[in-house]
């Protein structure tokens, strides 16, 4: 309950207290509610060159906890805040404890009026905050239940950020984009250029990908551009591009899926590997410790067992480009045990043992796990499931194309989360983002492809310094 005290009940040097203790997540929580994003608050980096060699937070963030004290405490309900001043002595910084105090002072009979000495201490005994505040105290008794805040979580994209982290500082990698002509897909180019990843290639009706760039406010006089009649030919034209190797990335721009995979999976013209091609969703859920890598929910309809060997070994080698060193693999189905009337769990026990005999590499794969299961360790535990995969799951291997489609959205719309997309398992990644998209997927799912492109450079690099070394070998051997 929260109940007030009356302006007839205060007694001059009657005070009353609250204690708080500064987290990361009240600092970023008072920046989004105040829109003040001083990188003295926000960006360790600045902080430690500025005066106080850290983070502090906002100076406005102790004069909260006097106000919160006078609205809930003393006075408390009914009373109205006429004016505050405050001086600022000591910064508040992460893990410091702070005790705000006001104290009744001055009180004015006619008017109902009430001046506050009001401080802040730290742990250290250090009056960070002090000032006074005058307020018109309630002369009705309150008392009501004290009303339960909701649960705050912060999405901050970190799994985004650290992708886009790690694919940053290396040479940027040349991309095609087929049919750029939309201001979303030339927007999320412009912010892939800036952030030094990509050097595009925009492939599509010249006016058209100039018109959308107009109207994303962009300038694109520094891009090349390869002017093509209509979508399907700049489908053709960008796979061309990367075939010649002029490209290392196709990027899908403004253009139906079914026209880009077209060229991509011809026979004669395409990208095709031994492998079969599948796609991956890179998801940053906001309630999971660590990304979460979901296949197939956008290319291979009901895959065959032999296909979901392809799909499994794709995402183990995607998980490895994260710098995941040990993925662990997920089998979905829609229950722990296998039973022969569903062909999801034999597939999951398969997959398992052409793990155990090599035929999959790189990862530790269970299955069949029910998708709690799967991310839950409270789930595998009350299951009593007993597995270094259950419950910490870094890649989902779902059954068909619906589920996978749908448990992504399910995330993505009801959980929060972002999902990045790269169709992997063709000669080179493929960027295949939804034109729905934000620009941030966009972007994350560009810096797990650059990341693909980056690590088959250094492959490329070590295959041909292996084959000079064998080469000079036989050569200094021969007779």
């Amino acid at each position: 309950m929260i109940e007030n005290r009356t302006f007839d009940e205060i007694t001059l040097g009657e005070s009353a207290s609250s204690v708080r203790t500064l987290t990361q997540e009240d600092i970023e929580l008072f920046a989004l509610v105040s829109g003040d994003v001083n990188p003295a608050h926000l960006d360790p980096a600045y902080a430690e060159t500025d005066l106080f060699h850290k983070i502090i937070v906002h100076g406005m963030w102790g004069g909260a906890l006097i106000s919160a004290v006078l609205g809930t405490k003393l006075p408390g309900p009914g009373t109205i805040y006429l004016s505050q001043d405050l001086h600022f002595h000591e910064p508040v910084g992460i893990g410091d404890t702070i005790t705000a105090t006001v104290t009744a002072r001055e009180k004015n009979a006619e008017k109902k009026l009430i001046v506050f000495d009001c401080q802040c201490v730290n742990q250290n005994g250090q009056k960070v905050i002090i000032g006074t505040a005058q307020v018109q105290a309630p002369d009705e008794k309150v008392c009501r239940p004290r009303v339960e805040l909701p649960d705050v979580r912060l999405n901050r994209h970190q799994s985004f950020r650290s992708l886009l982290s790690r694919a940053t500082g290396q040479a940027p990698a040349v991309v095609a984009v087929a049919h750029p002509c939309d201001f979303v897909t030339i927007g999320a180019v412009a912010e892939m250029v800036t952030a030094k990843l990509i050097v595009p290639i925009l492939v599509g009706p010249q006016a058209k990908i100039r018109a959308a760039a107009t109207a994303a406010a962009i300038d694109i006089s520094a891009f090349q551009i390869v002017d093509v009649s209509h979508s399907h030919a700049a489908a053709a034209r960008a796979v061309a591009l990367v075939k010649s190797g002029e490209a290392e990335l196709l990027m899908k721009g403004s253009l139906h899926t079914d026209e880009l995979m077209h060229e991509v999976v011809s026979p004669e013209t395409g990208l095709r590997s031994e492998r079969r091609l599948s796609h991956v969703y890179i998801m940053d859920v906001p309630t999971y410790p660590r990304p979460l890598l979901i296949t197939d929910a956008a290319v291979n309809i009901a895959p065959t067992l032999d296909e979901k060997r392809d799909i499994v070994q794709n995402a183990i080698d995607l998980a490895h480009v994260m710098g995941v060193e040990t993925p662990r693999v997920a089998v979905l189905g829609a229950v722990e045990t296998v039973n022969p009337e569903m062909r999801s769990t034999l597939d999951a026990a398969a997959l398992c043992k052409m793990a155990d005999r090599g035929q999959i590499t790189g990862g530790v794969v269970d299955g069949p796990l029910a998708f709690d299961n799967a991310v839950s360790p409270e789930a595998a535990r009350q299951k009593g499931i007993v597995s270094s995969v259950a419950g910490q799951a870094d890649i989902l291997v779902v059954p068909d194309i619906e589920a996978g489609n749908m448990l992504a959205k399910q995330l993505t719309f009801l959980a929060g989360a972002d999902a990045a997309g790269v169709v992997v398992g063709a000669k080179v990644p493929i960027i295949l983002t939804s034109r729905a998209d934000s620009r941030r997927t966009r972007v994350a799912s560009c810096a797990v492809a650059v990341l693909m492109a980056q690590a088959r450079r250094v492959a490329t690099t070590q295959t041909a310094s292996a084959t000079q070394g064998v080469a000079g070998w036989r050569k200094l051997s021969s007779p």
